[in-house]
């Protein structure tokens, strides 16, 4: 599961209940894969009955915690906003999409090309990119067949959707504010904006959540490496 990584969001189908561990199916790769999730992972708070939130065959949208050696999978419900839920549900409305226009002209060569596909990346993100750099679609799909899909996909009109986080940055050091600009200055290709002493938001708007949200958690990665080179509390709200 190289395409897999610790934060990133899956749609799943509540498969069974265990005692107070909840099992899931969802795909991974083109594969059907099985994840857990604990109790405390379900909601804030007591839970009385957790029926109330999951039951068999019921469609969640869970956060990817843990991926152990072995492959298993640690999940939370509770750890996913609104927002990323909603923006979830519609990407995989409009992955159906583009399997609709692989199917209408690949024919019986479709599933072939999907689990090619799918050893690379998800097949949304997959052919967003191949927008930009068609070689990879034209290398499994073949040139006619390439221009074909692509000329299909830019006439469709995609909603674009905004990641946004919060960060903190803080230093007792004489020239702080010299050293916050050279942090700030990692995010680039981001929207920074000050909120009150300390605070800042990142903004992303992007029509594939998945691609920008790894881009701004990348981005936080390298900021907080260089915020404690500097001598800088970072933190992430």
């Amino acid at each position: 599961m190289d395409n897999l990584e610790v934060g990133d969001l899956l749609l799943c189908t509540v498969d069974r209940i265990v005692g107070t561990v909840v099992f899931v199916k969802t795909i991974v790769e083109n594969r059907e894969v099985e994840g857990s999730i604990v109790m405390s992972e379900i909601a804030p708070g007591r839970i009385r009955n957790i029926r109330d939130y999951v039951v068999p065959k019921k469609k969640i949208v869970c956060k990817v915690l843990r991926i152990s050696p072995q492959g298993n999978i640690e999940l939370s419900l509770r750890r996913v906003s609104p927002k990323e839920r909603k923006e979830v549900i519609e990407q995989e409305k409009q992955e159906k999409s583009y399997i609709s226009i692989l199917k209408s002209v690949l024919g019986e060569k479709l599933e072939e090309t999907i689990k090619q596909i799918s050893k690379e990346d998800r097949i949304f993100s997959f052919l967003e990119e191949a927008k930009i750099n068609p070689q990879k679609l034209e290398k499994i799909a073949g040139k006619e067949n390439s221009e074909k899909i692509l000329e299909i996909l830019k006439t469709q009109k995609k909603k674009k959707t905004t990641i946004k986080k919060e960060i903190h940055l803080t230093t007792i050091n004489p020239n702080g504010i010299t050293l916050i600009k050279k942090t700030l200055e990692i995010f680039k290709g981001i929207n920074v904006k000050y909120i009150s002493a300390g605070r800042y938001s990142l903004e992303l708007e992007s029509e594939d959540i998945k691609s920008a949200d790894k881009k701004i958690r990348d981005l936080m990665n390298a900021a907080e490496k260089e915020s404690r080179r500097l001598g800088i509390d970072f933190e992430v709200k």
